[in-house]
């Protein structure tokens, strides 16, 4: 009897134990492909998102230069908003693998309100503009109105052989 359990019954629960690990582990592997087979649509309606997202960015980033229609642009929003004093600059331009940028410094004068709308209908704009830095300050009586001044960036994209 004692040669039965050493020999037969113990090497067999150790392979019934064996094969009960084995099967909990494809247990939890299959609920887990489970759950992520149910988060794939949410996945994939997100990567529709970002590629959505991507194309409107790139779309604002056009391949020529056109400064001068930016310039012009910029200008006309600032009459549309009765801003006063206009300063609009074009700086140095800085150059990256297949994309570049111009640093453009705008001055102005006007209420926050003709400020602040101003600003909105640039973000909007069909141009990438990133505003990297904002100076309001009061008029000295404190009558409402304010001098702007910002440092904005404005980008396209380079064509092929270019910096």
């Amino acid at each position: 009897m004692s040669g039965f359990v050493l020999l037969r019954y113990l090497p067999l629960q150790k392979k019934i134990k064996a094969v009960k690990q084995a099967r909990t582990t494809q247990r939890l592997a299959i609920a887990k492909g489970i759950d992520h087979s149910r988060q794939l649509p949410l996945l994939k309606e997100q990567l529709l998102k970002l590629q959505r997202q991507l194309g409107k960015y790139e779309a604002n980033i056009p391949e020529r230069r056109a400064i001068g229609t930016f310039l012009h642009r910029i200008t006309n929003l600032m009459n549309e908003h009765d801003l006063r004093e206009q300063v609009i600059a074009p700086r140095e331009e800085m150059k990256a693998d297949g994309l570049n940028c111009i640093q453009v410094n705008m001055r102005c004068k006007g209420n926050l309100t003709q400020i602040f709308e101003f600003y909105r209908r640039l973000q909007a704009s069909d141009r990438l503009v990133r505003i990297e830095q904002v100076k309001l300050v009061n008029d000295s009586d404190l009558g409402g109105e304010v001098s702007m001044e910002t440092r904005a960036v404005i980008y396209y994209r380079a064509r092929v052989g270019q910096g």
